[in-house]
């Protein structure tokens, strides 16, 4: 059992991605470009040290118990309340002070070949962060063919129903991390409702319709295109509707770099997406001595909708007893 944090390694002979056991985290992911040029696509740091450090705005990892924002830090769950870090004032942020992404995941398996894979497991326990019952949780990267790869999250409670709601917070710039901004990336998004938010970007519960909004990407449009008439940026979940499938997995969103033609494709079970352009980033450096400042890269976090345990109208992310959630994210890359 590695408990030390170190980075291994996935390779097909095309993708290369690189993860830590530290808070599951990708660090660095290259793919071809239209000249088979390779360039690694998400931001992070080239060592484990500043991850470890805190230096990193939840680069590539996987957060939990519970992602994104709980109002008020403060949830009642059969009949008790529980109280969670106030973390990011009035509310608690992914998983608390501690989160999922500031853990030291262990390997359970470890697999090379044309299908590589790394499972990771971890053990929440009971009154971690505040949330209740112990948890086990496990993630599993996979390059399933060339140019694809597959992580799949479980997490089974074992002794108390409690909120699970697992996301993967890479931040993708197709163009390469060291290459600027993600505004004249073009994004779609299989979403034509989003949950609008209140000040402190808590959703207010409503459930509202996109059309005709700076938040409509129902049609391919350039990221940048609007990004100012939003406040700071894009942080917002959207509502993914049902459109084609495949492996049981419906589209939530299609990337694309125009300078190198790189498509990332991202297909989930989940219900939200949240999409996130980098807003708060700011000279941050990274891999190679690249500095990352606002919008260097953008997040398409699939999940639960934030504050869900809140709200009874959204889809619920409570998990009981010896019921296993499960959330899958196919990210396929390709060149148009």
């Amino acid at each position: 059992m590695a408990d030390q944090p170190q980075i291994y390694e996935l390779n097909n002979g095309t993708v290369v991605v690189k993860i830590t056991n530290y808070g599951c985290t990708i660090t660095s992911l290259s793919v071809p470009d239209k000249n088979g040029k390779l360039a690694d696509v998400v931001l992070g740091f080239d060592t484990v040290e500043p991850y470890v450090k805190g230096a990193s705005p939840y680069f590539g990892c996987i957060v939990g118990r519970v992602a994104n924002r709980i109002k008020n830090g403060k949830f009642t769950l059969n009949g008790t309340e529980y109280t969670l870090p106030i973390n990011k004032p009035p509310n608690s942020l992914p998983g608390g002070f501690k989160g999922f992404d500031k853990r030291i995941w262990e390997v359970a398996e470890y697999k090379k070949g044309d299908k590589p894979s790394i499972t990771f497991k971890y053990r929440s326990s009971d009154g971690e962060e505040g949330y209740p019952g112990d948890v086990s949780v496990t993630a599993t990267y996979t390059l399933t063919s060339t140019m694809t790869m597959k992580l799949d999250m479980e997490a089974v409670p074992e002794t108390k129903a409690t909120p699970i709601n697992l996301a993967q917070h890479t931040y993708w710039n197709l163009a390469g991390h060291n290459s600027g901004n993600i505004l004249d990336h073009t994004i779609q998004i299989w979403a034509s409702e989003m949950t609008p938010v209140d000040e402190n970007t808590v959703p207010t519960g409503e459930i509202k319709p996109i059309k005709g909004t700076p938040f409509d990407f129902t049609a391919e449009k350039k990221v940048g295109l609007q990004v100012h008439e939003v406040g700071l940026g894009y942080d917002h979940n959207y509502v993914l509707g049902s459109g084609e499938e495949k492996l049981g997995l419906k589209r939530a969103a299609k990337l694309k770099d125009p300078s190198s033609s790189r498509v990332l494709s991202l297909w989930t079970n989940a219900p939200g997406m949240q999409f996130y352009t980098g807003n708060h980033v700011n000279g941050v450096v990274g891999k190679g001595g690249a500095v990352y400042n606002k919008h260097a890269g953008l997040c398409l976090e699939t999940q639960g909708f934030p504050n869900a345990i809140n709200q009874p109208n959204f889809p619920s992310v409570v998990v009981q007893p010896g019921n296993k959630y499960q959330h899958t994210m196919l990210f396929e890359f390709s060149v148009e």
